[in-house]
């Protein structure tokens, strides 16, 4: 093991890491360049998700020439704009106020002439926050489905998959509802991929997934689907805008900001502080508490065998792992697998991890994540805290609480995933 003194505090040198990865994808830093040119008619902004706000703002600040538009955000994602209504709504179960942002911003697109450009500024969180269903469904429907589709453990693709052939603006509808303008989407992605479709359910990108498909995922988890949902579903009358349709031929789509880029960022700061830094995948999905598992794994062999890297090292990873909740706890995937990682590394020394969203809230939780040290299942047996029973009950949030090691940013106004670091071979103990 190596003294890493000279970074200071094992926990704060990971905090660093975690925001050096938020930094990174901040859209005042990351939008301007990619601007579209000014057209000969007007600038619509329209947008959704969690940063959107944050994009809208950046988008002023930077735009030379007449805009208006809307964008829908999440409760407490607002940030304030001159020329841009900035409107908010519930995540991730949708409510009324999202269905009533959707339908203007359906009304925008459909305003747009020719010589317009459509500026959408898409980020995760935007299928919940853009909750328009199709004629035949009701809101009810969609917040009882979503309700399902999170709890079950579907993975994102397959959530978003059913949300936009249930929708009447998602799978592409925004984008044709605004032809024949210029239709530009600037992306800061959430989803393991980056595929455009399936960040906040692609409103602006055609879609080759079918109703067929959707009701297959419904099978696969065993839904209980209201008998309209299955209607629609069964009889194609979902069915989104395809790749082959004249009316998105001309769409413009650009990641602005994504979760690899995010891992790089705070992989440099670990080089610059000395500390070999290696980014094991950004798309790493599957259960929470497995993939802790197996990190666990992984971590043992670096610590007792060097390999496949000596230490000290950090292993950076992102994605969107799930988590089935079977038990009474609020969930998070992010601290499910901290907690399984530090059941599964059982106080092995020198090691410190963190894992967190980066929009600043983990599940339902209005927290970020947490850190876990070598002496995290100590204390909390000193505190009377089981921590398998935690587990088993989904109380990942509730246990790190206890212990006073989660770790609170509020909303980053960003969004591109999960962010996992683990130190390795670190002779501190704090």
């Amino acid at each position: 093991m190596s003294d890493v003194s000279p970074l200071g505090d094992p926990r704060a040198f990971l905090v660093r890491l975690f925001e050096a990865a938020i930094a990174s994808a901040r859209p005042e830093l990351c939008l301007p360049p990619h601007l579209p040119p000014r057209p000969k008619g007007r600038l619509i902004v329209l947008g959704a998700g969690k940063a959107s706000a944050a994009m809208a703002r950046a988008v002023e600040d930077a735009w030379d020439g007449p805009l208006d538009g809307l964008v829908v955000t999440r409760y407490g994602h607002a940030v304030p704009c001159d020329r841009i209504e900035i409107v908010e709504a519930a995540h991730p179960v949708p409510d009324r106020a999202g269905t009533a942002a959707a339908r203007r911003l359906l009304a925008l697109a459909e305003a747009a002439g020719p010589d317009d450009t459509v500026l959408c500024l898409i980020s995760g969180g935007g299928s919940a926050l853009l909750p328009l269903p199709i004629d035949g469904i009701t809101l009810e429907d969609k917040r009882a489905i979503s309700r399902d589709l999170l709890a079950c453990g579907a993975t994102i693709s397959e959530i978003n998959c059913v949300r936009r052939h249930l929708s009447a603006i998602k799978g592409g509808r925004l984008a044709a509802a605004a032809h024949p303008a210029k239709v530009v989407t600037l992306i800061v992605s959430d989803v393991p991929g980056d595929n455009p479709r399936d960040i906040a359910s692609g409103p602006t990108v055609p879609d080759d997934t079918t109703c067929a498909d959707a009701l297959a995922v419904c099978e696969r988890w065993g839904l209980a689907l209201p008998p309209a949902v299955r209607a629609a579903l069964a009889s194609g009358r979902g069915e989104t805008v395809k790749p082959d349709d004249p009316r998105v031929a001309g769409v413009e789509t650009r990641l602005i900001a994504t979760p690899q880029a995010a891992l790089e960022a705070a992989a440099r700061l670990a080089r610059d502080a000395g500390i070999p830094a290696h980014v094991l995948g950004d798309a790493i999905e599957g259960e929470a508490r497995e993939v802790g598992t197996v990190m666990a794994g992984i971590v043992r062999q670096v610590a007792g065998r060097g390999q496949p890297f000596a230490t000290p090292c950090v292993l950076l990873s992102g994605g969107e792992t799930t988590v089935t909740v079977r038990g009474f706890g609020r969930g998070g995937r992010n601290v499910e697998y901290l907690l399984s990682l530090a059941i599964g590394l059982d106080g092995l020394p020198g090691v410190w991890a963190l894992a967190g969203d980066t929009d600043g809230i983990d599940g339902s939780a209005e927290v970020a994540g947490a850190v876990i040290t070598p002496t995290t299942l100590a204390r909390a047996w000193v505190k009377g805290i089981r921590p398998r029973d935690a587990l088993a009950d989904n109380d990942a949030h509730g246990f790190f609480a206890a212990l006073g090691d989660a770790v609170v940013t509020g909303p980053t106004l960003t969004n591109v995933n999960d962010f996992r670091a683990v130190l390795v071979g670190v002779d501190r103990r704090l």
